[in-house]
């Protein structure tokens, strides 16, 4: 079995080198060697404003006044954000904002929520957050 990478426009695995290329004879695909090294399920990290981690389903809060274009409304500050997803591009986030509707933010001008009280951690502090459950009566649900 040869173990040359398969193509990675049409999947063919007839792949051949040529000089410091492989190329596929079904689609006439070329890419680089060096390219075939570098495949890997490479994700995009994408921080907030404080250099938290996002991903998909948190909630963020914005923390600079927004205009939306094409409109005359404004995303205030601390507006949040619930269950966002992560997309490629220049605006990071793609959301739905009550009162505005759907539209896409820019990672920099928000920072991660934090958790609201309500029913999940059993320790007298959290451990993911630092809430003194002492002090509220109720416990954190926000992992």
């Amino acid at each position: 079995m040869s173990d040359l990478p398969n193509c990675p426009k049409c999947q063919s695995e007839f792949t051949y080198e040529d000089g410091d290329l492989y190329v596929c004879p079904e689609c006439a695909h070329e890419w680089p060697k060096s390219a075939a090294a570098d495949q890997g399920d490479e994700q995009k990290i994408i921080q907030d404003a404080n250099g938290k981690v996002l991903q998909d389903g948190d909630s963020v809060t914005v923390i600079k006044d927004l205009k939306v274009k094409g409109s005359s409304l404004v995303v205030k500050v601390g507006t949040k954000v619930k269950n966002i997803r992560l997309v490629d591009g220049d605006h990071d986030i793609d959301c739905k904002i009550d009162g505005i509707g759907a539209m896409q933010l820019k990672s920099e001008f928000v920072k991660k929520a934090k958790g609201r009280l309500g029913i999940k951690c059993t320790a007298w502090g959290c451990a993911n957050c630092s809430t003194d459950l002492r002090i509220l009566p109720m416990t954190c649900i926000s992992h």
